[in-house]
């Protein structure tokens, strides 16, 4: 891959990162980089291989959709309190 295409996605995979709830960014961390529980998602993003970049970049912009519609996150939310018994 092509060093500038490779610093291209990993500026846009940090710039999404950023936009997701911390909780989202832990479960990225945790499938990228479960072994350094102590790097930051920058560091994570910065030592994916470049094997993993396209799936990576796929993941985050899908993240990126289901936030900006706020009724997805709604009904799931309500179907975990459905399952609940609530």
């Amino acid at each position: 891959m092509n060093k500038e295409v490779e610093k291209f996605i990993k500026k846009e995979l940090k710039s999404g990162l950023s936009k997701l709830p911390k909780k989202w960014q832990k479960t990225f961390r945790l499938m990228y980089d479960h072994k350094n529980k102590y790097l930051d998602i920058n560091g994570v993003v910065d030592n994916l291989k470049e094997d993993k970049l396209d799936w990576a970049l796929s993941q985050v912009q899908n993240s990126l959709k289901k936030l900006s519609k706020p009724e997805l996150v709604f009904n799931k939310i309500l179907n975990k309190f459905k399952g609940l018994g609530g």
